[in-house]
């Protein structure tokens, strides 16, 4: 964090981005996006995400994913593993209210003897994911989610701690009725399946997409598949043309 943003830390300052005419112009998760990115880079992390709390060994780890700036190939790396249930983020997190706090090891499975436990380690080391801090957060349906901001930084502080906690209530408060289950017409598309289909309308692939968006090319192809369904289309190119007539897009 740069000195001046530590001074303002200090004195319960709060930046730009967490201002009420800021907030409240928000309205779609590309949106929110760019506000987790500001808010990651002005407590000095890399990288942020916000995912579901696993409920079930089979759901996968990008299934989770709602927001993120992972690239596509550190998600599907730790998609891969399989770990994301029995990690010591989900298990820590669940465990308290406070903050959580850990290093590249926070990724890997709680149990040592569990498979994954080097792998998991080496992946966030690579990807720069040194020291992370992450919270336990509640839909206002009482659903769970956590929050996690990692980077290479010198640890936070305990008032620079509560600021980003603070930042993080107002950035997921923000987020929510983005994800909020809408009506099931055939027409209606959630903010993220017409923002798919509008960048694939502009010829991005899944993979540039998933790039543009800060999500995995798992989920940008859960959108597409979602999106294609109540439209009534066979495929993408139907959707997006659907989608265009219907001026959706």
């Amino acid at each position: 964090m740069r000195d001046l943003d530590k001074a303002k830390a200090r004195h319960g300052q709060l930046p730009e981005f967490l201002t009420g005419a800021t907030l409240e112009n928000v309205q779609t998760e590309y949106e929110v996006l760019q506000l987790m990115r500001r808010c990651a880079r002005h407590f000095d992390f890399d990288h942020f995400l916000v995912a579901r709390f696993p409920e079930a060994e089979r759901q996968r780890f990008a299934e989770r994913l709602l927001v993120s700036n992972w690239s596509s190939e550190l998600v599907r790396s730790y998609d891969e593993l399989g770990i994301f249930h029995i990690s010591r983020l989900v298990a820590e997190v669940a465990a308290t209210k406070r903050p959580v706090r850990g290093d590249q090891r926070l990724l890997a499975p709680k149990d040592t003897a569990r498979a994954g436990e080097d792998g998991a380690a080496e992946l966030a080391a690579r990807h720069g994911l040194v020291r992370s801090t992450a919270f336990l957060l509640h839909s206002t349906s009482g659903e769970p989610f956590i929050v996690l901001f990692s980077g290479q930084c010198e640890p936070l502080e305990i008032n620079e701690t509560a600021g980003l906690y603070f930042a993080a209530v107002q950035l997921f408060e923000c987020l929510e009725p983005t994800f909020a289950p809408g009506p099931g017409s055939r027409e209606t598309l959630s903010s993220r399946e017409l923002e798919c289909l509008r960048w694939a309308a502009a010829g991005k692939s899944s993979d540039e997409i998933a790039i543009i968006l800060g999500i995995s090319a798992y989920t940008v192809s859960s959108y597409f598949k979602t999106a294609t369904k109540k439209l009534g289309a066979v495929n993408r190119m139907q959707a997006i043309a659907s989608a265009m007539r219907l001026k959706l897009i």
